[in-house]
């Protein structure tokens, strides 16, 4: 019986982290356990406020329709409220302007979508629906100290208050059914399972060093209702650091703009240079054309801490039952390709139909549960490393073999995607994360490949004229 043991005891789960990966565990698994405990060690916002410990929140997000589908399917109803709560959608790629390393897409009819806010405006709208949920509570201002049980199974968590020297009778233990760590980039569980007397995890970073600098706007009036999506792209070919930006619509008539720049081309964290990176190192100016006439309304955020990292959970040869890894714990990906969120809720998903398919106590489920979450998770890691491994010193020994033959395909493919607008659905298909990247290896993609592009380059930005009045441009 759902929510109840075999014995017919109320099942529990606790959930480590109330960040957004947190929340829709959370969601997914009070359709499975009695009760979910989400322990956080902040104090979570009552609205659309900055959280601590989510600095990359001040800048780009996007949420792909693999991830806005996961989404709705976990929090029914949750498309409704970020629409009435001002939360963009826009088609991909009838609503993108982007120069790739490759020339400027075309903007072909729609193939998917992707919903756009602020991630204080979006983290909220998600944790009001998933705390709505009376079988959902949290304890805030609570961290997790250790794991509880053996090397064979895991049965609770030991907490105490964030910040604490967990002396005394400040601990105490939460016993559970289900552990599921989503405490981010900060997670400690290979330090705790090392604990439980299991081995380390195998691990790989990528770090190409990037930097983030953000600036909100408020677009030029003729603009707020309907805009693109302008995305400049940095070369990973030419050997040199990366530099690139995107411009956002974001709710209330405002555009996000991150500028960024791996090891070596960083934007600088002053707020006097940002117009400047802008117009001088990205690859083409529009950016700047378009931020010159809006009116600022923030200094700029800056941000470092954006290496990929991956912990190989799913391949250990020995794995706790009732104990989990997911999100940046497990996957921590460079946010400007903007699949965090979206593998976040995919994995959710994942984890949810594991457990409703083989039970809550069953044998093996918390190894199929850590192979199931980590799907998603490889394929939004294969896309951002097949681009940042090749900026200097993102690794110790530069791109592999296999990552150098893959990125020449890829790379082939994106060029015929300029002017081939079946081969550019077939991309967005794996970029949005709806089908997986084997499919891009298929016969047809092959041969389309090998023929390139049947449109000629294009030599300036697709943005339409009525779109360049709108922004002032003409």
């Amino acid at each position: 019986m759902p929510g109840r043991s075999a014995t017919g005891r109320p099942t529990t789960a606790v959930v480590l982290g109330g960040s957004l990966a947190g929340l829709l565990v959370a969601r997914a698994l009070a359709d499975v356990v009695g009760r979910v405990t989400v322990v956080e060690r902040d104090t979570l916002p009552d609205g659309a406020e900055p959280r601590r410990g989510l600095p990359q929140a001040r800048h780009a997000h996007q949420l792909w329709s693999g991830g806005a589908l996961a989404l709705a399917e976990l929090v029914p109803g949750i498309t409704d409220r970020l629409r009435e709560a001002g939360v963009r959608r826009l088609a991909v790629t009838t609503d993108m302007v982007a120069l790739s390393p490759y020339g400027w897409y075309r903007r072909w009819a729609e193939s998917h979508h992707v919903l756009l806010a602020g991630r204080d405006l979006l983290d909220a709208t998600v944790r009001a629906a998933v705390l709505a949920d009376g079988r959902v509570e949290v304890l805030e201002r609570t961290e997790a100290r250790a794991l509880t049980g053996t090397a064979a199974a895991v049965t609770g968590v030991r907490i105490g208050p964030a910040g604490g020297d967990g002396a005394g009778g400040r601990e105490r233990v939460l016993d559970a059914d289900l552990v599921v760590d989503a405490t981010g980039r900060g997670s400690r569980a290979a330090r705790w399972l090392t604990g439980l007397g299991l081995p380390e995890p195998r691990r790989r970073e990528v770090d190409s060093g990037i930097a983030y600098a953000s600036r909100l706007f408020r677009a030029p009036e003729a603009a707020r209702e309907a805009f693109p999506v302008v995305n400049v792209q940095p070369d990973p070919r030419t050997g040199e650091p990366g530099r690139g930006g995107v411009l956002l619509p974001v709710e209330d008539g405002r555009w996000l703009v991150t500028l960024f720049g791996t090891r070596g081309g960083e934007p600088s964290a002053d707020t006097g240079d940002f117009a400047r990176f802008a117009r001088a190192e990205l690859r083409h100016p529009v950016i700047a054309d378009l931020i010159g006439r809006a009116e600022p309304l923030t200094e700029v955020a800056f941000t470092r801490t954006t290496a990929n990292r991956r912990l190989y959970y799913e391949r250990m040869r020995t794995w706790p039952e009732n104990f989990a890894v997911v999100g940046d714990a497990a996957c921590a990906l460079n946010p400007v390709y903007g699949h965090g969120m979206s593998v976040a809720a995919q994995g959710a998903l994942a984890l949810r139909e594991v457990v409703r398919r083989h039970g809550l106590g069953s044998p093996g489920l918390a190894r199929r549960v850590q192979k199931a979450v980590a799907r998603p998770a490889s394929a939004a890691w294969d896309l951002a490393i097949g681009m940042d491994v090749f900026y200097p010193g993102a690794t110790e020994n530069g791109p592999t073999l296999r990552e150098r033959a893959l990125a020449a395909y890829v790379g082939r493919l994106l060029y015929t995607a300029t002017g081939n607008g079946r081969i550019a659905r077939r991309v967005t298909d794996v970029t949005s994360l709806e089908r997986p990247a084997p499919t891009l290896a298929a016969p047809g993609m092959l041969l389309a490949a090998a023929v390139g592009p049947l449109k000629p380059p294009l030599t300036e930005p697709p943005l339409t004229a009525e779109e360049l009045k709108r922004a002032g441009l003409q």
